[in-house]
């Protein structure tokens, strides 16, 4: 494959992070095309735990391990006190992905194929978790903007929301994995299993794709946490905010591997499994990412985070889930559907570009 050639960049990224740290602009660029191939291989072995495991299953493992770079970056900058930037990061990730990570798919999607289809119940399911996750970060700010808080009190309260999201989160993966698999299987996958004959070429093969899938995370954690420390001084040289660097830059390049696999399943015509990357990974996000963070924050850098989010934040959170419930709650997708998805995307990231610093 092609792309494995730009496996030689990580091996210059790493070398110019540790001897010319300060050439910020070559360490970008070589991160970046390092990360491409790590989420290539990402992609190829989620794709084959999906098609042992169904998508359900897969689209979840996939936004785990892809998920696992931004908590390493998260963890990092909580260490440094960059509340703000951690904070911009946890809502550029949901937004992210339900926005530009489903629309690029439903539009690569859409340009091979005339229409394609998902499982709707599982995409409004993946839409009421949304919409849950929006609630609670809503409530601790009006909390605060209403009965201005002590910062004590103020802590308090986010720290029970996160225990409250987290047991949320582990009753959606009984519902998603146990209780109801139906619901968020491919609308296209039959019911019989695998043949006899292939049982054995299956499980090898599910365990060669969990090897290189632990691989290719921890390369991806590295790379994405070399490419966040160029970062920050660079855009910062050009007098953009923290809430677009957090949102727009580090949001995007952490999630790098969901890119990748959801838009090579649309591509091969399995929006079940681009959907539920999507959609999983913003859910993630939101209900395990943001409260093990928060709590995080209680033992890692000079003062913990709460989860009264600056109100722009939250809007964008609310507007993005309502457009994506709107756009996929029919269970089917073309290409225009995906260029709706992207144009408000963009139409957010452009006004947070102009926000003054």
């Amino acid at each position: 494959m092609w792309i494995n050639v730009l496996l030689i960049f990580v091996p210059i990224a790493i070398a110019l992070e540790f001897l010319a740290a300060h050439q910020y602009v070559l360490v970008f660029i070589t991160s970046s095309l390092a990360i491409l191939p790590l989420a290539g291989w990402m992609g190829q072995a989620t794709e084959q735990l999906a098609d042992r495991m169904g998508e359900g299953v897969g689209g979840l493992l996939n936004a785990t391990f892809g998920n696992a770079a931004e908590l390493i970056i998260a963890f990092v900058a909580l260490h440094a006190g960059l509340h703000q930037v951690v904070e911009a990061s946890i809502i550029g990730s949901v937004v992210g992905n339900i926005l530009l990570v489903l629309g690029a798919a439903m539009l690569a999607g859409g340009v091979r194929y005339p229409e394609q289809h998902f499982n709707p119940l599982g995409a409004r399911s993946h839409a009421t978790m949304l919409m849950l996750a929006a609630v609670a970060l809503v409530l601790p700010a009006a909390f605060q903007a209403a009965a201005g808080t002590t910062s004590v009190m103020l802590h308090r309260l986010s720290v029970s929301f996160c225990v409250v999201l987290l047991l949320l989160y582990v009753l959606y993966l009984v519902f998603s994995l146990i209780t109801h698999p139906g619901q968020f299987r491919s609308s296209d996958t039959a019911e019989d299993g695998l043949p006899e004959k292939a049982e054995e070429k299956a499980s090898h093969s599910v365990s060669r794709a969990v090897a290189v899938l632990a691989a290719a995370t921890v390369g991806t954690a590295w790379m994405s946490e070399i490419m966040v420390g160029s970062i920050e001084p660079m855009v910062h040289e050009f007098g953009f905010s923290d809430v677009f660097v957090g949102a727009f830059v580090v949001a995007i390049l952490g999630n790098a591997a969901e890119h990748a696999t959801a838009i090579t399943a649309a591509l091969n015509n399995r929006l079940d499994l681009s959907f539920s990357i999507a959609a999983g990974s913003s859910v993630q996000v939101a209900l395990f990412v943001a409260p093990v963070l928060i709590i995080a924050s209680h033992f890692l850098g000079p003062a913990p985070m709460d989860l009264a989010f600056r109100p722009g934040l939250i809007l964008i959170v609310v507007l993005s889930v309502l457009v994506t419930a709107q756009i996929s709650g029919d269970g089917r997708s073309d290409w225009f559907k995906g260029a709706q998805l992207l144009v408000v995307y963009f139409a957010l990231a452009l006004t947070f570009f102009f926000l003054p610093s």
